[in-house]
């Protein structure tokens, strides 16, 4: 198995956007541009505004071509915590957005004549033992409550594996190739005239009362109101709110090809992807290629300046191990590459946009399972930095001036959950 740096969804642009060497002045300057970036820049030109995108490697380099690939209506954390620690209308809110921005990415793909491979299959939420079963009953019921496209299914009639007893079906969104989709997000945000610089970080983000101003090691941009879009990177900015986001790696592994027959032998007729109901999540889809990509199961966390890195080989290998586990059948088939991004985990375990400054304005719509989310935000902030009011799917996440809490997301937190996760799989071993 082959660790890399890049992505294994797809190969990196043939050209790149020349790097910021100058001092140059616009109305609206995005600092970072993933695909929330790009979504912000594209409605903030849409808007007619003269916009700046910035970009410390190349667009859509980091989390956002190197995830799953799952458009998802989850809110990261758990749904029956959060029903038993938020209120009703709010929880309703959360899944209307989180709905919401399934459907903005799809149109996005349509709009920009995106060639992703995009398939809405939905996504189970599946149980790999009885108390899971017992807890995606649960879920369903939470879901339901809020307003969610979600179901409970049993395992052989959603056509899921042999030991995947069932789980919540999501009624919205699917999967697709993220690396074909920044690729084509990237031409479109290009082509609007957006003024994008690539291999230009921002070393410093101030807002000087009539602006702000930014600097990059060749230049500094003078704008009139700024986006920050950076998510897990954002601890190296001063002007970021403290402990807005805590840098987490997650890993993924690919397998050489499988034959279709094969899948129909262990019972996944239905394809349809999956993320398990254990405290550290485990993801498995088959893609276009004829491949399975899994990944998350074993997280780490880092600190500003983030390093380009691989996997760690034995986080890849604990990867495989849990693949061999869920899916026996397939124990013959080989992991090919492994490859992974740090996204960026809210202290409140779930998507938050809010006021870095009176000029600045953030957005941290990842925790996981942003892809879609991270877009909407982006949108839906290029609209209230042009003037627009409060729209109600931002407010449902809008965090405003306050302060975040510590957050709980640690090393040896989350190598805890890695454990408690194994545990639990040993138990529901022994009670088959």
């Amino acid at each position: 198995m082959e660790l890399i740096h890049e992505t294994g969804w797809a190969a990196p642009p043939a050209t790149v956007e020349q790097p910021l060497n100058d001092e140059i002045t616009c109305d609206v300057v995005v600092i970072g541009g993933g695909a929330g970036g790009m979504s912000a820049a594209l409605r903030a030109a849409e808007n007619g505004a003269d916009v700046v995108l910035l970009e410390a490697r190349t667009l859509g380099w980091g989390a956002s071509s190197r995830n799953a690939g799952y458009v998802t209506n989850s809110i990261a954390a758990d749904p029956e915590m959060l029903g038993l620690l938020l209120k009703r209308e709010r929880l309703r809110d959360l899944y209307r957005y989180a709905e919401n921005s399934v459907h903005f990415a799809e149109d996005a793909i349509s709009h920009h004549g995106i060639e992703c491979d995009y398939q809405r299959a939905g996504i189970v939420m599946a149980a790999v033992s009885k108390g899971q079963l017992r807890h995606a009953r649960r879920n369903a019921k939470v879901m339901a409550a809020a307003g969610s496209s979600a179901e409970f299914v049993d395992g052989r009639e959603a056509g899921l594996p042999e030991g995947f007893l069932g789980g919540v079906r999501e009624g919205v969104g699917g999967t697709l190739n993220p690396g074909e989709f920044v690729l084509g997000l990237r031409a479109a945000t290009i082509a609007a005239g957006v003024r994008v610089y690539e291999h230009s970080p921002a070393c410093d983000v101030a807002d000087t009362g009539g602006g702000v101003t930014v600097s990059t090691p060749g230049g500094k941009v003078l704008a009139r109101k700024a986006l920050l879009t950076t998510n897990a990177y954002s601890a190296g900015l001063s002007l970021a709110p403290k402990n807005l986001a805590t840098p987490v790696w997650t890993s993924l592994v690919e397998t050489e090809p499988v034959a279709p027959e094969r899948l129909d032998e262990i019972g996944w007729t239905s394809r349809a992807p999956m993320v398990t109901l254990h405290m550290l999540l485990e993801s498995y889809r088959v893609t276009s290629r004829g491949t399975i990509v899994f990944g998350t199961r074993r997280v780490q966390t880092g600190r500003n300046p983030l390093p380009d890195r691989t996997p760690d080989r034995h986080v890849a290998d604990d990867l495989v191990r849990g693949f061999h586990e869920r899916f026996p059948g397939l124990r013959d088939i080989e992991p090919r590459k492994a490859w992974g991004g740090w996204i960026g985990m809210s202290s409140t375990w779930l998507p938050v946009a809010g006021e870095a400054s009176d000029n600045v304005l953030y957005s941290l719509a990842c925790n996981g399972h942003g892809f879609a989310q991270a877009q909407y935000v982006g949108h839906l902030l290029a609209d209230r930095v042009g003037g627009a009011p409060l729209h109600e799917d931002l407010a449902a996440i809008w965090h405003g001036r306050k302060r975040f809490w510590p957050s709980l997301v640690s090393g040896p937190v989350l190598y805890a959950g890695w454990l408690a996760d194994r545990a639990a799989d040993r138990l529901a071993a022994l009670t088959k």
